[in-house]
């Protein structure tokens, strides 16, 4: 019984695999932690292995790689076609092994942990941007049903948030004004959280040759060229900037059938890794665009 492909149907703490020899027949079935499941590949000659790329995926595939196996992950929307009559995980972990092994097969590159360094970096920079705006708003709300109208935009919330807190003529209660002095120093926090990791990417931004030269790119900014180096690494899973453009979601879906060629721009079908990409790379081409005069003959040379 020799196992050359194994498939792994990935959990949070409990593993599925299953072991396939050279004629594709399924010789192990077995379940167990990833200690348990490390263990077990450690023991074997090297093997192909397939995984879905989720979360835990790339850990688990350096893991696999410095025992020596052939570890590769790939989109989950390409491996459920290879599920057979119904579900469960080790029908899910036979599909992994089938998908693995077929020659047009997508795979995503395992990323470094640099790489996922980077991109937490990025997460939690994120989320303090949607905190920020949510007490923004929710400032302007408790405002409003007061009678107090404040203009769009935090700096606007700086420079009348103290006035109004100091206004006695207002007719805000006490408690409301205590309220209102937390929520602002929680923006200030998140402010200063933001910022802080904005300089830290602006320096890791400096130390990688590739955010180098993406930041050379007219729009391209620190926190754009990092979040793409952080998702793509070099770029090397693609083989033209149209694949790229095309994983981006910048460029029209094709969803044609019966000969009749329909094409989608739905952003929503679009992971939110892409979509967040997009967002970015939006905004700095507006500032630049509001900076900068761009003449016809550069527009003309622009293509995106």
């Amino acid at each position: 019984m020799e196992i050359r492909i194994i498939g792994i149907d990935l959990g949070k703490t409990v593993f599925h695999f299953v072991g396939v020899n050279a004629r594709g027949e399924v010789v192990v079935r077995k379940k167990g932690s990833r200690t348990q499941l490390l263990r077990f590949t450690a023991n074997l000659r090297e093997c192909l292995i397939g995984m879905e790329a989720c979360g835990g995926s790339h850990f688990l595939g350096r893991a696999l790689r410095e025992q020596g196996h052939d570890a590769r992950l790939m989109p989950a929307q390409y491996v459920k076609p290879y599920v057979k009559t119904n579900k469960n995980d080790y029908i899910d972990a036979e599909a992994c092994a089938e998908a693995v092994t077929r020659p047009t097969m997508r795979f995503v590159p395992i990323k470094t942990d640099d790489q996922l360094d980077l991109q937490t970096l990025h997460r939690v920079r994120e989320r303090w941007v949607v905190r920020r705006t949510a007490v923004i708003n929710q400032i302007r709300g408790l405002l409003l049903e007061r009678g107090i109208t404040i203009r769009k935009g935090r700096n606007h919330i700086e420079q009348s948030l103290p006035g109004i807190l100091e206004d006695a003529d207002n007719k805000l209660s006490g408690a409301l004004r205590v309220l209102l002095t937390q929520l602002r120093l929680e923006m200030q926090y998140l402010h200063g959280q933001i910022g802080e990791t904005d300089k830290l990417i602006g320096r890791i931004c400096g130390e990688l040759e590739q955010c180098r030269r993406l930041v050379a790119i007219p729009g391209i900014g620190p926190i754009t060229a990092t979040a793409t180096v952080a998702a793509i690494g070099n770029g090397a899973a693609f083989k033209k900037g149209r694949g790229f453009s095309a994983w981006l979601g910048v460029v029209p879906g094709e969803h044609s059938t019966g000969g009749s060629p329909t094409t989608t721009t739905d952003l929503s079908l679009e992971i939110p890794t892409r979509f967040c990409w997009r967002t970015m790379r939006w905004h700095n081409g507006r500032s630049r665009r509001s900076r900068e005069p761009v003449s016809g003959k550069c527009l003309q040379r622009q293509r995106y």
